[in-house]
């Protein structure tokens, strides 16, 4: 990797993501919301902001995404589904890393190897869910994985040499999960930006389209 794009550069995973790749001597182009003014869910937005780079960006990082709106928590049940709240969580989670993905083509290489990794969650995988909840969080996972299918098939026909998958960080120690993780054992962002890196560092245009967790082991869709 010589030169890589990460959007979501103000989060705790994407900040780390960024530093560790700088780290190796990677030349890193940080978006977000707080210092660029992107807004995933206004595709005017998106279009202005990414339409001011011009590349080419051999990695490219999305590590948008919110468990539920500001002032929400993650449903318990059927029952507490809000649609107001789904929609808002639908459109960070889901429609806007596919207004992103829409904006890549332009900005990878057709003749060198690249990899687009998009921050996914476990929790999101269908054959993993055994015990329900976080109906709206999962549904956003769900669909981004299936938006991140979907677009590896597209790029491979023009972008022969690029790799597109979904990433499961594992459980990271961010204010973002500091109410949810419980029993669950946490890794920092700085563990979880090494082992993302290294994965997407390892992947071939045979794994595109797929679902990886930190360990570089495949996902159940």
């Amino acid at each position: 990797m010589e030169n890589a794009l990460i959007i979501g550069a103000s989060g705790g995973i994407g900040a780390a993501v960024a530093q560790e790749m700088s780290a190796r001597g990677v030349t890193v182009t940080g978006l977000s919301r707080s210092v660029d003014g992107l807004d995933v869910t206004d595709p005017a937005s998106v279009a202005r902001v990414m339409g001011d780079l011009s590349g080419p960006y051999d990695c490219v990082f999305i590590a948008v995404g919110v468990l539920a709106p500001t002032g929400g928590v993650p449903e318990k049940s059927l029952g507490a589904i809000d649609a107001n709240a789904m929609a808002q969580v639908m459109a960070v989670n889901a429609i806007g890393p596919a207004l992103l993905l829409a904006q890549l083509p332009r900005l990878l290489s057709k003749d060198r190897a690249s990899v687009v990794g998009v921050l996914s969650a476990r929790v999101g995988s269908i054959g993993d869910n055994q015990i329900g909840g976080w109906h709206s969080y999962r549904a956003s996972k769900a669909a981004v994985n299936q938006i991140v299918h979907g677009a590896a098939i597209e790029l491979r026909r023009s972008h022969k040499g690029a790799v597109c998958v979904a990433l499961h960080p594992g459980t990271v120690a961010t204010p973002f999960t500091a109410d949810y993780a419980g029993r669950h054992s946490t890794v920092s962002p700085d563990e979880a930006a090494r082992n993302l890196v290294n994965v997407m560092a390892g992947l071939t245009p045979a794994d595109t389209g797929r679902f990886f967790d930190y360990a570089g082991k495949s996902v159940p869709w």
